[in-house]
């Protein structure tokens, strides 16, 4: 029996005459009587799994790289603007980031749900669970934008210089303004995966970074009659980018012949609060283990900011490689969780292992090649973010780290998302929480401030780095684990 059919919901959402139960909450309700479907194209059905997941992460990757690079231009211009920008935005960039993705992993929470019901070949239930989500996203965008208007209690607790979080205020509540279209764009992003065709958002994705990167060299430097606005400029750049691009998402969304089966573009129905409880159980769990996982790095630049500008400057160098590093693994996951979903919706469950097996060997494998390449080249990795040699020196110290640390990412995200297309959600929030928390960050600070056992303060960012590597480590141990034991129980029920 096809997971879409294990467990009853609520009752319909439209006033279209009778319907399975809770089809717009997750496919829950039965399936169709009709057996398992391959993927529509013919061209897609002549391909290998290992095919069809490498060109679905190879198409995501080209995206989350350009958005990624906003970050990466971020950075790079803050650099050359002063040692300063670069502090500010280094502390700013982890509050901005630590508040989105975890919102965001509300949204994309979303990804097993859509895909089940598109391998049932429900497509108009798609289009109800696609609308019922918009009140999510709405929910998400209010807490949002309060949170990025008041970080002082952040600030202040984790003992941010005051010369630096007037400029950190500043940048913060400016990028509250491109918060619900980042939010928008990213569930639009969500559906495109759910369907296996993530090749408008990369093509969206690729053309926004074409205008972000002049806008913020002309924001941050002034020109034209723009005054320089050094990090604040930066995120004045990504107002405007995010606000038209998600204006040409919805003109797809409305046009494209892509989305016509599935009927999305209709009157929005009331809020159905039983639907949008059950996208809250798996979406909850999930944003908040995202946000364990990226606070980790929040802190971690919070508590390093105390060192002074070097080592927050140095620190952003590290955390933006590592970011970028994880668009690999993180594709990967997508891609994988969206065919194990896929052929779990389809009934397949067979198919929808050898799918987990194929994603975690070509995970692997980029893992170790990734860490590779930039053991080897990190002190040139680090002298092309930054012209002062002093940062680039201490950055290219924390690299080594990052090489080690990507290996441990790249497992976890890897189990963490195909554990949401058995609905597990839980366990890797609990994990998260003891070992990113736990281990990393009160680790890290220890062998930072105070010493640890037979280590003397360090006074360093690397000792969060190793501490945070260390945490990584032992949840690549843990996580497999959850996994093997989450598809053993559903053959078994």
């Amino acid at each position: 029996m096809p997971l879409a059919g294990r467990l009853a919901g609520g009752p319909a959402l439209a006033d279209d005459g009778p319907r399975p139960p809770a089809l717009a909450a997750g496919g829950r309700g039965p399936a169709p009587d009709r057996p398992p479907r391959e993927p529509g194209p013919v061209q897609e059905e002549a391909l290998s799994e290992r095919g069809i997941i490498a060109r679905h992460a190879g198409t995501v990757l080209a995206g989350q790289l350009a958005t990624m690079a906003f970050g990466v231009t971020d950075t790079v211009v803050a650099g050359r603007y002063s040692q300063e920008a670069l502090a500010a935005l280094s502390v700013g960039a982890a509050v901005y980031i630590t508040v989105f993705v975890a919102l965001m992993g509300v949204l994309q929470a979303l990804l097993p749900t859509w895909a089940e019901l598109h391998g049932a070949g429900r497509n108009a239930d798609v289009g109800r669970s696609v609308r019922q989500a918009l009140y999510l996203a709405v929910l998400a965008a209010v807490a949002g934008v309060f949170g990025l208007l008041f970080p002082n209690a952040l600030l202040q607790g984790t003992g941010v210089p005051a010369a630096l979080q007037e400029d950190v205020r500043q940048y913060l509540g400016v990028l509250a303004l491109a918060l619900p279209p980042a939010l928008l764009f990213r569930m639009y992003s969500t559906l495109n995966q759910s369907l296996g065709k993530p090749q408008l958002v990369t093509w969206l994705q690729l053309a926004s970074l074409a205008v972000k990167v002049p806008l913020t060299v002309w924001f941050a430097f002034g020109g034209l009659g723009v005054p320089a606005m050094g990090a604040v400029g930066c995120a004045w750049a990504t107002v405007v980018v995010n606000y038209l691009f998600l204006g040409l998402a919805l003109w797809l969304v409305r046009t494209d012949a892509l989305y016509r089966p599935y009927a999305i573009w209709r009157p929005l129905e009331p809020p159905h609060w039983r639907t949008i409880g059950q996208f809250a159980r798996l979406g909850i769990p999930a944003g908040l283990a995202i946000m364990v996982e990226v606070t980790s790095f929040t802190l971690m630049s919070l508590f390093i900011a105390r060192q002074g500008t070097l080592s927050a400057a140095a620190h952003q160098i590290a955390s933006n490689l590592a970011a970028v590093m994880y668009m690999v693994p993180l594709s990967l996951a997508i891609a994988t969780s969206a065919r194990v979903s896929f052929w779990l919706g389809a009934g397949d469950m067979k198919k929808a292992r050898g799918a987990i097996r194929t994603g975690f060997r070509m995970g692997l494998a980029m893992a170790v090649l990734l860490g590779c390449v930039v053991l080897v080249s990190r002190h040139g990795i680090a002298a092309l973010y930054s012209a002062d040699p002093q940062v680039a020196g201490v950055a290219a110290g924390l690299l080594a780290f990052v090489a080690l640390y990507h290996f441990g990412d790249a497992v976890q995200a890897l189990c963490v998302f195909v554990l949401r297309s058995y609905r597990v959600a839980v366990a890797p929030l609990v994990a998260y929480c003891v070992l990113l928390w736990g281990v990393g960050v009160v680790g890290g600070y220890q062998l930072a401030y105070r010493g640890l056992g037979p280590w003397d303060a360090q006074q360093s960012p690397a000792a969060f780095w190793i501490a945070s590597s260390f945490a990584l480590a032992l949840l690549a141990l843990i996580l497999p684990l959850i996994l093997w034991r989450a598809v053993r129980r559903f053959r078994l029920a």
